[in-house]
Protein backbone atom coordinates (compact mmCIF):
# COMPACT_ATOMS: atom_id res chain seq x y z
CA UNK A 1 0.00 0.00 0.00
CA UNK A 2 2.74 2.76 1.12
CA UNK A 3 4.75 1.59 -2.30
CA UNK A 4 1.45 2.19 -4.05
CA UNK A 5 0.77 5.49 -2.22
CA UNK A 6 5.05 6.33 -3.18
CA UNK A 7 4.35 5.35 -6.76
CA UNK A 8 1.65 7.15 -7.82
CA UNK A 9 3.09 10.67 -5.38
CA UNK A 10 6.30 10.27 -7.85
CA UNK A 11 4.16 10.07 -10.88
CA UNK A 12 1.83 13.32 -9.75
CA UNK A 13 5.17 15.17 -8.97
CA UNK A 14 6.83 14.32 -12.23
CA UNK A 15 3.93 15.51 -14.66
CA UNK A 16 3.15 18.58 -12.06
CA UNK A 17 7.01 20.11 -12.34
CA UNK A 18 6.67 19.40 -15.93
CA UNK A 19 3.41 20.51 -17.13
CA UNK A 20 5.09 24.26 -14.90
CA UNK A 21 7.62 24.65 -17.11
CA UNK A 22 6.36 24.09 -20.26
CA UNK A 23 5.16 27.37 -20.11
CA UNK A 24 8.01 28.68 -18.37
CA UNK A 25 7.60 32.65 -18.88
CA UNK A 26 3.91 32.36 -17.18
CA UNK A 27 5.71 30.53 -14.21
CA UNK A 28 8.59 32.42 -14.12
CA UNK A 29 6.41 35.84 -14.22
CA UNK A 30 4.02 34.22 -11.59
CA UNK A 31 7.23 33.27 -9.45
CA UNK A 32 8.37 36.41 -9.25
CA UNK A 33 5.37 38.09 -8.32
CA UNK A 34 5.19 35.57 -5.06
CA UNK A 35 8.32 36.13 -4.23
CA UNK A 36 8.17 40.40 -4.27
CA UNK A 37 4.68 39.35 -2.61
CA UNK A 38 6.36 37.57 0.34
CA UNK A 39 8.99 39.58 0.59
CA UNK A 40 7.10 42.80 0.66
CA UNK A 41 4.77 40.56 3.70
CA UNK A 42 8.22 39.77 5.90
CA UNK A 43 10.02 43.20 4.99
CA UNK A 44 7.13 45.26 6.08
CA UNK A 45 6.48 43.34 8.86
CA UNK A 46 9.84 43.49 10.26
CA UNK A 47 9.66 47.24 9.73
CA UNK A 48 6.29 47.70 11.49
CA UNK A 49 7.65 45.55 14.43
CA UNK A 50 10.63 47.10 14.82
CA UNK A 51 8.95 50.49 14.95
CA UNK A 52 6.20 49.32 17.60
CA UNK A 53 8.79 47.49 19.91
CA UNK A 54 10.55 50.77 20.00
CA UNK A 55 7.68 52.92 20.78
CA UNK A 56 6.87 50.40 23.43
CA UNK A 57 9.97 49.80 25.08
CA UNK A 58 10.27 53.71 25.14
CA UNK A 59 7.37 53.53 26.84
CA UNK A 60 7.91 51.22 29.09
CA UNK A 61 11.15 53.02 29.82
CA UNK A 62 9.27 56.18 30.50
CA UNK A 63 6.67 54.47 32.97
CA UNK A 64 8.88 52.85 33.96
CA UNK A 65 9.57 49.48 34.33
CA UNK A 66 7.55 46.02 33.05
CA UNK A 67 6.19 46.36 36.51
CA UNK A 68 5.58 49.07 38.75
CA UNK A 69 5.20 48.72 42.46
CA UNK A 70 3.60 52.29 44.09
CA UNK A 71 1.27 54.10 46.97
CA UNK A 72 -2.25 53.60 45.38
CA UNK A 73 -3.13 57.14 45.66
CA UNK A 74 0.43 58.16 43.78
CA UNK A 75 -0.66 57.81 40.00
CA UNK A 76 -3.40 60.49 40.67
CA UNK A 77 -1.15 62.80 42.95
CA UNK A 78 2.51 61.99 42.41
CA UNK A 79 3.51 64.05 45.29
CA UNK A 80 6.36 63.40 48.12
CA UNK A 81 3.29 62.56 50.31
CA UNK A 82 2.36 59.21 48.39
CA UNK A 83 5.70 57.33 49.09
CA UNK A 84 6.46 53.64 50.22
CA UNK A 85 8.58 51.82 52.00
CA UNK A 86 11.42 50.10 50.27
CA UNK A 87 10.69 46.14 49.69
CA UNK A 88 10.11 43.92 52.88
CA UNK A 89 11.60 40.38 53.37
CA UNK A 90 8.67 39.00 50.82
CA UNK A 91 8.81 41.06 48.54
CA UNK A 92 12.54 41.04 48.25
CA UNK A 93 12.43 36.92 48.03
CA UNK A 94 9.69 37.37 45.27
CA UNK A 95 12.46 39.68 43.00
CA UNK A 96 14.99 36.62 43.02
CA UNK A 97 12.61 34.71 40.82
CA UNK A 98 14.66 34.23 37.67
CA UNK A 99 12.33 36.22 35.40
CA UNK A 100 12.77 38.71 37.14
CA UNK A 101 16.19 40.43 35.24
CA UNK A 102 17.20 44.06 37.62
CA UNK A 103 15.02 46.08 40.11
CA UNK A 104 15.46 49.72 41.33
CA UNK A 105 13.87 51.68 43.51
CA UNK A 106 13.12 55.32 43.00
CA UNK A 107 12.01 58.83 44.24
CA UNK A 108 10.43 60.50 41.55
CA UNK A 109 8.97 63.87 42.17
CA UNK A 110 8.00 66.94 40.41
CA UNK A 111 10.71 69.61 40.88
CA UNK A 112 11.84 72.90 39.34
CA UNK A 113 15.23 73.31 37.97
CA UNK A 114 17.41 76.33 37.77
CA UNK A 115 20.18 78.54 36.57
CA UNK A 116 21.52 81.67 35.92
CA UNK A 117 19.69 82.10 32.79
CA UNK A 118 16.10 80.07 33.24
CA UNK A 119 14.09 77.60 35.02
CA UNK A 120 12.20 74.74 33.91
CA UNK A 121 9.68 72.13 35.64
CA UNK A 122 11.30 68.96 35.74
CA UNK A 123 10.90 65.20 36.49
CA UNK A 124 13.59 64.61 39.72
CA UNK A 125 14.20 61.04 39.78
CA UNK A 126 16.68 59.85 43.02
CA UNK A 127 18.29 56.84 41.63
CA UNK A 128 20.51 54.04 42.78
CA UNK A 129 23.17 54.31 39.87
CA UNK A 130 23.88 50.54 39.66
CA UNK A 131 20.56 49.25 40.11
CA UNK A 132 19.47 51.91 37.14
CA UNK A 133 21.66 50.54 34.94
CA UNK A 134 20.74 47.51 34.82
CA UNK A 135 16.74 48.31 34.55
CA UNK A 136 16.92 51.46 31.77
CA UNK A 137 19.71 53.80 32.05
CA UNK A 138 22.13 53.57 28.89
CA UNK A 139 25.80 54.80 29.52
CA UNK A 140 26.50 55.03 26.47
CA UNK A 141 23.44 58.29 26.27
CA UNK A 142 26.08 60.49 28.27
CA UNK A 143 27.72 62.89 25.83
CA UNK A 144 29.65 64.88 27.97
CA UNK A 145 30.52 64.03 32.10
CA UNK A 146 30.02 60.81 33.72
CA UNK A 147 26.96 59.31 34.80
CA UNK A 148 26.05 59.02 38.95
CA UNK A 149 28.97 57.10 41.07
CA UNK A 150 26.51 56.10 43.60
CA UNK A 151 23.76 56.73 45.21
CA UNK A 152 24.72 59.46 47.52
CA UNK A 153 26.47 61.29 44.70
CA UNK A 154 25.87 64.77 45.13
CA UNK A 155 25.94 65.67 41.25
CA UNK A 156 23.25 66.18 38.72
CA UNK A 157 22.66 64.53 35.56
CA UNK A 158 20.80 66.68 32.85
CA UNK A 159 19.48 65.83 29.39
CA UNK A 160 21.27 68.31 26.48
CA UNK A 161 18.41 69.40 25.57
CA UNK A 162 17.16 70.75 29.31
CA UNK A 163 21.20 72.40 28.96
CA UNK A 164 20.08 73.80 26.13
CA UNK A 165 17.17 75.39 27.62
CA UNK A 166 18.64 76.59 30.62
CA UNK A 167 21.79 77.72 28.76
CA UNK A 168 23.97 75.84 31.08
CA UNK A 169 26.64 73.48 30.75
CA UNK A 170 28.81 70.48 32.56
CA UNK A 171 30.21 71.51 35.35
CA UNK A 172 28.26 74.69 36.35
CA UNK A 173 25.65 75.00 39.58
CA UNK A 174 21.75 74.78 39.12
CA UNK A 175 19.43 75.18 41.63
CA UNK A 176 17.07 72.25 42.55
CA UNK A 177 13.21 73.03 44.19
CA UNK A 178 10.54 70.83 45.73
CA UNK A 179 8.38 70.03 48.53
CA UNK A 180 8.99 67.94 51.53
CA UNK A 181 6.10 65.87 53.01
CA UNK A 182 5.45 68.90 55.09
CA UNK A 183 4.35 70.70 51.79
CA UNK A 184 7.62 73.24 52.88
CA UNK A 185 9.67 74.70 49.87
CA UNK A 186 13.28 72.75 49.79
CA UNK A 187 16.24 73.45 47.93
CA UNK A 188 19.62 72.75 46.71
CA UNK A 189 22.43 73.58 44.77
CA UNK A 190 23.67 71.16 42.59
CA UNK A 191 26.67 70.79 39.65
CA UNK A 192 26.02 69.15 36.62
CA UNK A 193 28.34 66.43 36.37
CA UNK A 194 26.88 64.98 33.65
CA UNK A 195 24.56 65.53 30.07
CA UNK A 196 23.21 62.79 28.55
CA UNK A 197 21.21 62.41 25.09
CA UNK A 198 17.87 59.81 24.79
CA UNK A 199 16.56 58.87 21.96
CA UNK A 200 13.81 60.69 22.11
CA UNK A 201 14.55 64.45 22.66
CA UNK A 202 11.21 65.15 24.69
CA UNK A 203 12.93 63.07 27.29
CA UNK A 204 16.06 65.15 27.75
CA UNK A 205 14.05 68.18 29.17
CA UNK A 206 12.00 66.22 31.45
CA UNK A 207 14.13 63.46 33.75
CA UNK A 208 16.94 64.91 35.82
CA UNK A 209 18.87 61.88 37.71
CA UNK A 210 20.59 62.77 41.04
CA UNK A 211 21.61 60.01 43.46
CA UNK A 212 18.73 57.90 46.09
CA UNK A 213 20.05 59.05 49.17
CA UNK A 214 20.83 62.90 48.29
CA UNK A 215 17.43 63.12 47.43
CA UNK A 216 15.77 61.66 50.00
CA UNK A 217 17.91 63.76 52.25
CA UNK A 218 16.85 66.61 50.36
CA UNK A 219 13.16 66.10 50.61
CA UNK A 220 13.23 64.72 54.34
CA UNK A 221 12.20 61.17 53.75
CA UNK A 222 13.98 59.39 55.64
CA UNK A 223 14.25 56.10 53.69
CA UNK A 224 11.28 56.09 52.02
CA UNK A 225 10.45 55.33 47.89
CA UNK A 226 8.29 56.92 45.43
CA UNK A 227 8.32 53.44 43.52
CA UNK A 228 9.75 49.99 42.91
CA UNK A 229 10.49 49.61 38.99
CA UNK A 230 11.04 45.79 37.99
CA UNK A 231 12.05 44.56 34.56
CA UNK A 232 12.38 41.29 32.52
CA UNK A 233 13.84 39.43 29.60
CA UNK A 234 10.85 40.24 27.37
CA UNK A 235 8.15 42.20 27.72
CA UNK A 236 5.57 40.28 26.00
CA UNK A 237 6.15 37.84 28.84
CA UNK A 238 5.46 40.00 31.97
CA UNK A 239 1.75 38.21 32.49
CA UNK A 240 3.26 34.93 33.06
CA UNK A 241 5.55 36.31 36.54
CA UNK A 242 3.34 39.19 36.98
CA UNK A 243 1.09 37.52 39.60
CA UNK A 244 3.78 36.27 42.10
CA UNK A 245 5.11 40.29 42.42
CA UNK A 246 1.31 40.92 43.04
CA UNK A 247 1.00 38.92 45.58
CA UNK A 248 4.12 39.56 47.31
CA UNK A 249 3.39 43.23 47.49
CA UNK A 250 0.04 42.55 49.26
CA UNK A 251 -3.39 44.40 48.84
CA UNK A 252 -1.53 47.59 50.69
CA UNK A 253 0.04 48.81 47.56
CA UNK A 254 -0.38 48.62 43.87
CA UNK A 255 0.95 47.32 41.44
CA UNK A 256 0.87 47.12 37.79
CA UNK A 257 2.31 45.42 35.05
CA UNK A 258 3.03 48.03 31.87
CA UNK A 259 -0.09 47.03 29.43
CA UNK A 260 -2.40 48.22 32.55
CA UNK A 261 -0.01 51.10 33.60
CA UNK A 262 -0.30 52.48 30.11
CA UNK A 263 -3.32 50.79 28.45
CA UNK A 264 -2.31 53.04 25.04
CA UNK A 265 0.92 50.58 24.77
CA UNK A 266 -0.96 47.38 25.81
CA UNK A 267 -3.91 48.10 22.95
CA UNK A 268 -0.87 49.11 20.47
CA UNK A 269 0.52 45.54 21.03
CA UNK A 270 -2.62 43.68 20.33
CA UNK A 271 -2.95 46.25 17.42
CA UNK A 272 0.17 45.06 15.87
CA UNK A 273 -0.22 41.36 16.18
CA UNK A 274 -3.45 41.87 14.64
CA UNK A 275 -2.22 44.14 11.76
CA UNK A 276 0.67 41.71 11.06
CA UNK A 277 -2.50 38.86 9.97
CA UNK A 278 -4.29 41.35 8.45
CA UNK A 279 -1.16 42.95 6.46
CA UNK A 280 -0.48 39.39 4.85
CA UNK A 281 -4.06 38.53 4.15
CA UNK A 282 -4.65 42.05 1.76
CA UNK A 283 -1.01 41.00 0.17
CA UNK A 284 -1.67 37.09 -0.61
CA UNK A 285 -5.43 37.75 -1.70
CA UNK A 286 -3.87 40.30 -4.39
CA UNK A 287 -1.58 37.29 -4.81
CA UNK A 288 -4.41 35.22 -5.30
CA UNK A 289 -5.83 36.68 -8.60
CA UNK A 290 -2.32 35.89 -10.37
CA UNK A 291 -2.36 32.41 -8.69
CA UNK A 292 -5.88 31.58 -10.08
CA UNK A 293 -5.59 32.67 -13.63
CA UNK A 294 -2.21 31.30 -13.90
CA UNK A 295 -3.41 27.57 -13.34
CA UNK A 296 -7.00 28.14 -14.75
CA UNK A 297 -4.97 29.25 -17.81
CA UNK A 298 -3.12 25.68 -17.70
CA UNK A 299 -6.34 24.14 -17.52
CA UNK A 300 -7.93 25.48 -20.50
CA UNK A 301 -4.62 24.75 -22.67
CA UNK A 302 -4.25 21.49 -21.07
CA UNK A 303 -8.43 20.36 -21.33
CA UNK A 304 -7.24 17.42 -24.26
CA UNK A 305 -4.19 16.24 -23.00
CA UNK A 306 -6.42 15.78 -19.20
CA UNK A 307 -9.32 14.08 -21.48
CA UNK A 308 -6.90 11.89 -22.93
CA UNK A 309 -5.06 10.92 -19.41
CA UNK A 310 -8.80 10.35 -17.86
CA UNK A 311 -8.98 8.29 -21.00
CA UNK A 312 -5.77 6.59 -20.51
CA UNK A 313 -7.42 5.05 -17.16
CA UNK A 314 -6.37 8.23 -14.76
CA UNK A 315 -8.61 8.77 -11.99
CA UNK A 316 -10.30 11.93 -11.27
CA UNK A 317 -8.54 12.39 -8.07
CA UNK A 318 -5.09 11.69 -9.47
CA UNK A 319 -6.00 15.01 -11.99
CA UNK A 320 -7.20 17.28 -9.12
CA UNK A 321 -3.99 16.26 -7.01
CA UNK A 322 -1.85 17.06 -9.97
CA UNK A 323 -3.14 20.66 -10.44
CA UNK A 324 -2.98 20.92 -6.14
CA UNK A 325 1.32 19.48 -6.67
CA UNK A 326 0.86 22.31 -9.36
CA UNK A 327 0.14 25.19 -6.98
CA UNK A 328 2.00 23.90 -3.88
CA UNK A 329 5.36 23.81 -6.10
CA UNK A 330 4.63 27.58 -7.31
CA UNK A 331 4.32 28.61 -3.50
CA UNK A 332 7.07 27.00 -2.04
CA UNK A 333 9.35 27.76 -4.36
CA UNK A 334 8.16 31.64 -4.64
CA UNK A 335 8.17 31.20 -0.71
CA UNK A 336 11.49 29.85 -0.49
CA UNK A 337 12.98 32.93 -2.62
CA UNK A 338 11.03 35.68 -1.32
CA UNK A 339 12.14 34.44 2.27
CA UNK A 340 15.64 34.30 1.51
CA UNK A 341 15.53 37.64 -0.29
CA UNK A 342 13.62 39.10 3.16
CA UNK A 343 15.89 38.37 5.49
CA UNK A 344 19.34 39.19 3.78
CA UNK A 345 17.65 42.67 3.18
CA UNK A 346 16.44 42.91 6.59
CA UNK A 347 20.08 41.24 8.14
CA UNK A 348 21.68 44.26 6.93
CA UNK A 349 18.98 46.87 8.34
CA UNK A 350 19.19 46.17 11.65
CA UNK A 351 21.98 48.34 12.99
CA UNK A 352 19.25 50.96 12.43
CA UNK A 353 17.70 53.27 9.54
CA UNK A 354 17.99 56.86 9.97
CA UNK A 355 14.70 58.51 9.78
CA UNK A 356 16.06 61.35 11.62
CA UNK A 357 14.45 63.62 8.35
CA UNK A 358 11.08 62.71 10.27
CA UNK A 359 11.84 62.40 13.79
CA UNK A 360 9.77 64.52 14.90
CA UNK A 361 6.98 63.06 13.58
CA UNK A 362 8.09 59.93 15.19
CA UNK A 363 8.68 61.17 18.37
CA UNK A 364 4.43 62.25 18.78
CA UNK A 365 4.34 58.65 18.58
CA UNK A 366 6.73 57.66 20.77
CA UNK A 367 9.22 56.77 18.50
CA UNK A 368 13.01 57.55 18.07
CA UNK A 369 14.69 58.51 15.14
CA UNK A 370 16.23 55.44 14.21
CA UNK A 371 14.29 52.63 13.08
CA UNK A 372 15.65 49.07 13.82
CA UNK A 373 13.93 46.12 11.81
CA UNK A 374 12.72 43.43 14.04
CA UNK A 375 12.51 39.84 12.25
CA UNK A 376 10.51 37.73 13.78
CA UNK A 377 10.67 33.85 13.13
CA UNK A 378 6.77 33.41 14.32
CA UNK A 379 6.14 35.91 11.80
CA UNK A 380 7.85 34.54 9.46
CA UNK A 381 5.98 31.12 10.00
CA UNK A 382 2.89 32.85 9.68
CA UNK A 383 3.38 34.73 6.26
CA UNK A 384 4.61 30.97 4.74
CA UNK A 385 1.65 29.38 6.53
CA UNK A 386 -1.06 31.84 5.25
CA UNK A 387 0.21 31.63 2.08
CA UNK A 388 0.41 27.75 1.96
CA UNK A 389 -2.68 27.27 3.24
CA UNK A 390 -4.59 30.53 1.56
CA UNK A 391 -2.51 29.54 -1.94
CA UNK A 392 -3.93 25.88 -1.73
CA UNK A 393 -7.42 26.30 -0.82
CA UNK A 394 -7.08 29.47 -4.11
CA UNK A 395 -6.03 26.65 -5.99
CA UNK A 396 -8.88 24.26 -5.06
CA UNK A 397 -11.50 25.81 -7.73
CA UNK A 398 -9.14 24.95 -11.27
CA UNK A 399 -8.20 21.82 -9.70
CA UNK A 400 -11.68 21.08 -9.28
CA UNK A 401 -12.59 22.03 -12.34
CA UNK A 402 -9.80 19.84 -13.94
CA UNK A 403 -10.64 16.87 -12.45
CA UNK A 404 -15.27 17.06 -13.19
CA UNK A 405 -13.74 17.71 -17.62
CA UNK A 406 -15.54 14.77 -19.30
CA UNK A 407 -13.36 12.78 -21.69
CA UNK A 408 -15.20 12.36 -24.59
CA UNK A 409 -15.71 16.09 -24.47
CA UNK A 410 -12.16 17.30 -23.79
CA UNK A 411 -10.80 15.05 -26.54
CA UNK A 412 -13.20 16.54 -29.10
CA UNK A 413 -12.07 20.40 -27.96
CA UNK A 414 -9.89 21.70 -30.58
Amino acid sequence: MFRKSRAHFDVIFTLAWRYLWRNHRRTLIMLAAITVGVWAMIFMTALMRGMVDDMLLNGIRNLPGEIQIHHPQYRDDPSINNSIDPPDKRLLQALQIPEVQAWTGRVRVPAVISSERDSRGITLLGIEPESEVRLSFDLDSIAAGRFLKNSSDHGLVIGAKLAERLETRLGKRVVIMSQDPDNNIVDRGFRVVGIYKAKMASLEELYVYAGLETVQKLLHLDDQISEIAITGENYRNTANWYPQIKQATGENLQTLPWYEADTYLGAMLAMMDGFVLVWIIVIFLALSFGLVNTLVMAVFERTREIGLMQALGMHPTMILYQILMESFLLLFIGLLIGNVLAVSTIIPLQDGIDISAVAQGMEMMGSSSMLYPALKLNDILLANSIVIVLGLLTSLLPAWHAAQLNPIEALGKD
